[in-house]
């Protein structure tokens, strides 16, 4: 029987993706565009995610070429009408990249401006080039950073600097990004990749069960009694209890 996700993963055009033993390496794939984010790769990205889902491991996001991301496509906005808007196209995705199982690392370099951005921000982890410019201008284009910007940017930087980001256009060059805490490190052009593998080799020593319990927790999406009948299940005496309930029923 065919894998269906992993089909078709083959026939993505906008995005490219590597499962690696213990890691998925995913790659934005419109360099000429600088990867700005279609609603093609927006659907391949949700591709991505099925096949990420049915498998977990740590993610590795970035984009081919000098740029992570220089935002949305700007004529498909501008057509796009309050049906849209109401159906959050894209914050829908970004939501899901944040909630995938496992840590995922952005690896930045250049623009990562608008829904660009709001990609790197769904990410766990960022780790950026000295190139790397993070900004959110959509009120300018008389729209506003509606994919997750007004509620991820706050918890990642405060509030001050995100209504500097989000109200007066302010763009955070890597240096100032790192003293945010946007960012974890900042390495020269062209290493960013290899950063990030680094730190994905760090996370893949630790326990994956633990990575996944701490993530759900850390972003407020572990639910006390999930954890605790999670325990529970695992008891003996949830199985022999059950067992015996069971067998008096049969009895009668």
């Amino acid at each position: 029987m065919t894998d269906a996700p992993a089909e078709s993963a083959r026939h993505l055009r906008t995005v490219s993706v590597r499962r690696d033993a213990d890691r998925y390496v995913v790659t934005l794939d419109r360099p000429a565009a600088r990867n700005a984010i279609d609603a093609a790769m927006i659907a391949e990205l949700h591709t991505v995610c099925g096949l990420i889902e049915s498998d977990p491991a740590p993610v590795l996001l970035t984009g081919k070429g000098e740029h992570f991301a220089g935002g949305a496509d700007i004529g498909e906005l501008r057509d796009r009408r309050r049906a849209e808007a109401l159906a959050g196209i894209n914050r829908n995705l970004f939501d899901r990249i944040a909630a995938l199982p496992l840590p995922t690392v952005a690896a930045v370099s250049g623009y990562a401006l608008g829904g660009g951005a709001e990609l790197t921000y769904a990410c766990d982890i960022r780790i950026a080039t000295e190139t790397a410019v993070f900004g959110n201008p959509e009120p300018g284009l008389g729209i506003l950073a509606a994919a997750g910007a007004t509620y991820r940017l706050p918890a990642l930087v405060g509030q001050s600097v995100a209504k500097q980001v989000l109200l007066a256009g302010r763009t955070l060059d890597a240096a100032t990004a790192l003293r945010c805490g946007l960012v974890m490190d900042v390495v020269p052009a062209g290493e960013h990749i290899d950063a990030a593998h680094r730190a994905i080799d760090r996370i893949t020593a630790s326990s994956a069960l633990a990575l996944r319990l701490t993530k759900s927790i850390v972003d407020g999406t572990g639910r006390v009694e999930d954890i605790a009948q999670a325990v529970l299940f695992e008891t003996a005496d949830k199985h022999d209890r059950m067992t015996a309930f069971l067998e008096k029923r049969s009895r009668r």
